[in-house]
Formats: C-alpha cells, structure tokens, sequence
C-alpha cells in the first residue's frame, strides 16, 4: 500500500488520527466482565464462594494434570514476535523489492505515530483513575477514602484496564482453572502455599505467552534439588507474562505483573499466603525425628534412669519436651528456608507492579495493535484486486492466513482476531500521510552530561624545582 504524497496539517492527527482508532469500538468500548461492587466487607462473596465450589471439586479428582477442558478455556492471542521480528519476516516473504520494503517501513512508522497519542491518551487516563488509590504515590498524601470508595475507585480503575489487556492479547484465565491452580500442586514444587479465600473479596489473572517445557532456572521454586538428591528438571505447563489484580479484606488493590510463571504455582503470586510444608516432607521430618530421638533414648534415657534414679514418668517428659522442642525447630528452619526460597523467585519472576505495570500494559498493547496492523496490511496486499468480498468474509480469510503462517514460523498455535486487526487497518487508512507530519513541533536534542576528570593530587614539587628532600 502506498502513502498519499500529500501531507497532512499539524496536528490532524490529534483529530483524525485520535478518532481513526475509536473506530475499534467493539474492543475499547464493550464492557466486559467485572466484579460487582461489593456492599459490605462481611462474608464472602458471590465469585468467591462458587471458586470454593470447584476447589472441592478438583479435591475429589484423582491427580488432575490441567484444568477440564483446557484447549477451549485458554486460547493463545499472543503473537510470538516483536515488532522489529514481525517486520523483518514479512519483509522477507512479502516484501523483498526494496520499494516494497521501504513502503512497509514507512507504513510501521505511520502505525507508530498514530497509535502514540491513542494509547498516551489511555495511559493518562488509566493513571488519574488509579491515583487515588495508588499505594506508592509519591506526590503528598490525599485525603483518606472510606472502603466503599475505595472499593468503587477500584472497580472503575478494573473496568477501564480490561479492554487494555485484550489489546495486549492477554487471555483470561477462567475460575475453573483458578480453582485448578489453588488445589493441585506440582510434585517438583517443595514450596508450597496456602490461602484463605475468606481474606479476599476477590483475585483475578490474565496470561499470554503459554509454553510446555523445563521452567527457567531462576524462576523455579524448588525443582533443583530434591529432598536427598537432585531431581531432574520436568516439563511443566508455564506462561511468559501473568498479570495478577486481587484485593484483600485488610488490604489494597494489588495490581503486578509476572514472567515464567507455571500454572500450578498461581498461588505463589497472590498477598497474605502462608508457606506450608507438604505431607510427605512432614513425614520426612517425623521420621529423622523419631529415629533420632529414639536413639538418644537408649543411649543416654537409659543411663540417665540407672545413674541418677530418676523416676520413668519424670525421664519420658523431659524427653517429651526435649524432642517437643526439637521439632519445632527443626520444622521453624524448613518453613524459614522454604519462605527465603519463595522470596528468592519472586524477585526474579517480579516484572512490574501497581502504576508502573499500568505504562508496561499500555506499551504492550501499543506494540500489539502495530503488529496486527502490519499483518493485516502485508496479508491484504496478496488478495488479487476485485477479489475484496463482504467484511465478515474478508476478516475470516484474514485471520485464518494469519494463524496458518505464525504457526507455520513459530510453531504457536495462536488465535488471531481478523476483524480486530481489519478494524485497526481501516481506521488508519483515511489518514494516511507523510511521516513526521509537517510542521510537528520538535524539542531540543538532551544535553550530553560530560563527567570531568578527576584531578590529580596536588604534588608538593615546585614548577620548574626539584623535589623535597629525602628524610632518610
């Protein structure tokens, strides 16, 4: 597709540009699923008490390896390249002329400068809504919000956040596999968690990126070694990005963002968790125990009965409290290490949280939208002219050529939303210019800061003398 050689004002855009992707209304504009606003804190609620029903349920299966009907619960939207990726590849098989590739370029810079003041203005936006209730503002203190104000500021900063985490090609994830993920707990996993749902009034994730392989090392929790010897790593089911929203009776929204996280470890990244240890490491821990005490018991309860004529009952509770005492110490270090170890993966698998994961989903979906915009464009420009048919039908065709070609590159099997992107495609073409627009204000380069060099210690020599005379 070539530009028009005409360029258009300054800041047409700002009119026609902001306007063009407000032409995607069905995304931006739809309401999705929220929580409802919660009148009072006492007693759990509606979402909460029925996730409670299907944690018994998954209680009562037998060894589940995935959540029941997985494949139509998660669909993967995510399109495994980068912009610079997505652009070289298309190139290579669409655009190989260099008037083709330069038109191309041109085209991703033009996507680029018309979704900038969009998602700038959705960002803004997103960050007044959520700076009442930020807890890491760093500006002065506002007046402090009752719970129901609080709770309703939330769920507005939830409603305007959904439809930016679909453009992000984010997939929710269902209650069922909530439920899943609360329950089930990876053999390979020896930190394990526990929650009470009565503390939460609710705890939503969205995921992208699925993969099934061996976990990065810095972010597994506890597969390198197992309890006398190494285990080798597994392949386990994981996702590239989770993005976590849950809220605590006692607390606040906690908004975060995480990276190689497994399905089964949900339960790791919500608030208020206690660390637990796993039956059969408490059986371990029995075990060690009994057998030692049992023989400290012949070789020194015994001595200690002849020797001192100590009475039965008065040896068998010191020996109750002695061993008393050592298990609980012996149980206080394993939750301690178990805890260090949670803490140590957290910080790794951290990416962003509250306000700054606000700017990292606003640029993911920015990239997102160029991305699908620039695949619609280079798939497009294959339809033989007069062979455009109605929208629906176009869209169909869009997105199936799409998905058999990521797939065909990356081996993904990726849901791609051909209406989506044909909307984004058209809302662009009506203001299709020169790139920079004419007339766009520029700023002055920063000033490159230069350290100075450090300076030398003052020398007692003298310019032109000789140096002071030796003491010895």
């Amino acid at each position: 597709m070539a530009f028009d050689p005409c360029p258009f004002p300054s800041f047409r855009l700002q009119g026609k540009g902001l306007a063009m992707l407000h032409v995607t209304r069905g995304v931006w504009g739809s309401r999705v699923r929220v929580w409802p606003l919660l009148p009072t804190l006492p007693g759990p609620p509606r979402a909460l008490s029925s996730l409670a029903t299907k944690m018994g349920e998954y209680r009562k299966m037998w060894n589940p390896t995935e959540p029941r009907d997985w494949a139509q619960q998660y669909r993967e939207r995510f399109i495994p390249f980068s912009k610079e990726q997505l652009l070289r590849l298309l190139i290579q098989e669409f655009h190989s002329s260099p008037a083709e590739k330069a038109a191309l370029e041109d085209f991703a810079a033009h996507v680029d400068f018309c979704t900038l003041f969009h998602y700038h203005h959705t960002l803004a936006r997103l960050q007044a809504l959520y700076d009442p209730i930020n807890p890491d503002r760093e500006t002065l203190d506002q007046p402090s919000l009752t719970d129901p104000q609080r709770l309703s500021n939330e769920q507005e900063v939830l409603q305007a956040l959904e439809p930016l985490l679909a453009q992000a090609n984010f997939s929710p994830l269902s209650e069922d596999t909530l439920a899943y993920a609360l329950v089930v707990h990876h053999p390979q996993d020896e930190v394990q968690v526990t929650i009470n749902l009565d503390q939460y009034i609710y705890m939503q994730f969205w995921a992208l990126g699925q993969r099934v392989g061996q976990m990065p090392r810095k972010s597994s929790v506890g597969s390198k070694r197992g309890f006398f010897s190494r285990s080798p790593p597994t392949e386990r089911r994981y996702f590239k990005r989770v993005v976590l929203a849950a809220r605590t009776k006692r607390g606040h929204l906690v908004l975060k963002s995480f990276k190689d996280t497994p399905l089964e470890g949900l339960e790791q990244l919500l608030p208020e968790l206690k660390v637990r240890t796993s039956a059969m490491q408490r059986a371990l821990l029995n075990l060690t125990l009994f057998v030692s005490g049992m023989a400290l018991f012949v070789n020194v309860g015994m001595v200690v009965l002849t020797d001192l004529k100590m009475t039965t009952s008065l040896l068998l509770l010191l020996f109750a409290i002695f061993m008393g005492l050592r298990a609980s110490k012996m149980f206080g270090q394993r939750r301690s290490m178990q805890a260090l170890e949670l803490a140590h993966m957290l910080y790794y698998r951290s990416t962003s949280n509250n306000s700054e994961l606000l700017s990292a989903l606003a640029l993911r979906a920015q990239d997102e939208h160029a991305k699908e915009a620039l695949l619609a464009h280079s798939f497009l420009a294959r339809l033989p002219r007069g062979a455009h048919g109605p929208s629906k039908e176009t869209s169909q065709w869009l997105q199936s050529e799409v998905e058999n070609w990521l797939l065909a590159q990356s081996g993904c099997a990726v849901a791609f939303n051909g209406t989506r992107a044909l909307a984004h495609l058209q809302a662009l073409t009506p203001s299709i210019g020169m790139f920079p627009p004419p007339g766009l204000p520029k700023l002055d380069p920063l000033p490159t800061v230069i350290s100075e060099a450090p300076q030398p210690a003052p020398s007692s020599e003298k310019p032109g003398g000789k140096p002071p005379p030796s003491l010895a």
